[in-house]
């Protein structure tokens, strides 16, 4: 989903890893016409290798990624491939605690950048410094989290989808599976979206549980689990909203026994580097993983009027 606070006309989405090179995009034409952050570089001075008209013109792209979260990996090579097509320098940093993040936008700030395209999983600790943005003259467009908040933050666009209309309807074809009673871990405290995702499988599921996980501990995720699922064997659908949170059920369920069946909404492929890795075979799950909805991507964009 992409919203906008401007009266333009954008492509229908899909699924791939464009959504960030949508935002970059979008920046682009934004930064044109704001005439805010720093002064055009000559295009030698560039760092991009593209040709797309950005030349000059530097973005910050600031999320809460956390370390080893396949998810922003592909976020991150779509922004590094739209800066590559653009010409536009990105400069891109994370950090999972929001008041880092905040202080990561504020340094963006005070470096002058054309644009910045940042998350807003906690839209109270980042509303300061986005509108700071804003008020000095450095477009700012909103990803992945912070759907219900990017616009009275002052973010002029909103690139990810809504995560009540996905939990729920990921709820909706939990139940008529037959699904009576769904674990939705949460890996990141405080994370708007994530929280938002499961209360709509529980719209559709009334008997769904969370349960919070430290996602950057994949050994402690797998020990919460099994202990959850070895307490409770009325669980029959474990719901993760990231491919290593996945891996890590499947670990939980092999320890406890459980009979319960995975549905994610991210392609689980066990990396090579991790060759004991549970094998996803189509059997343990609802149903077949869906492309992350954070990489949905726009068929097309016109760019915003000056």
């Amino acid at each position: 989903m992409i919203r906008s606070t401007m009266s333009r006309t954008l492509g229908r989405s899909r699924r791939g890893l464009s959504l960030t090179a949508v935002a970059v995009a979008a920046l682009l034409a934004l930064s044109a016409c704001s005439g805010g952050g720093a002064p055009p570089k000559t295009e030698q001075q560039n760092q991009g290798g593209g040709g797309g008209g950005g030349a000059g013109l530097t973005i910050a792209m600031v999320t809460h990624e956390p370390p080893g979260d396949t998810f922003w990996t592909k976020v991150h090579n779509g922004a590094d491939q739209a800066a590559k097509d653009t010409g536009v320098t990105l400069k891109y940093s994370a950090d999972p605690d929001s008041g880092k993040q905040a202080t990561l936008v504020q340094s963006a700030i005070d470096s002058k950048v054309n644009g910045i395209a940042t998350t807003l999983a906690n839209p109270e600790a980042m509303a300061s410094v986005v509108k700071g943005a804003g008020e000095a003259g450095i477009p700012v467009v909103a990803l992945n989290a912070g759907l219900d908040q990017y616009q009275q933050l002052g973010a002029l666009m909103y690139f990810g989808s809504d995560e009540a209309i996905a939990g729920e309807a990921g709820g909706k074809r939990l139940a008529a599976l037959g699904a009576k009673h769904v674990l939705c871990p949460i890996q990141a405290a405080g994370v708007i979206s994530l929280d938002t995702r499961c209360a709509g499988i529980k719209k559709a599921v009334p008997n769904t549980e969370t349960v919070q996980v430290n996602g950057q501990d994949d050994s402690a995720v797998a020990s919460a689990l099994q202990a959850k699922l070895s307490q409770d064997k009325s669980i029959d659908y474990i719901v993760t909203l990231g491919a290593p949170i996945a891996l890590d059920a499947l670990k939980a369920m092999d320890g406890s026994g459980s009979s319960a069946k995975l549905a994610t909404f991210e392609e689980v492929t066990p990396s090579p580097a991790t060759p004991s890795a549970p094998q996803v075979s189509p059997s343990r799950l609802a149903w077949p993983p869906v492309e992350p909805a954070g990489t949905a991507a726009a068929d097309g964009m016109m760019p915003p009027p000056c």
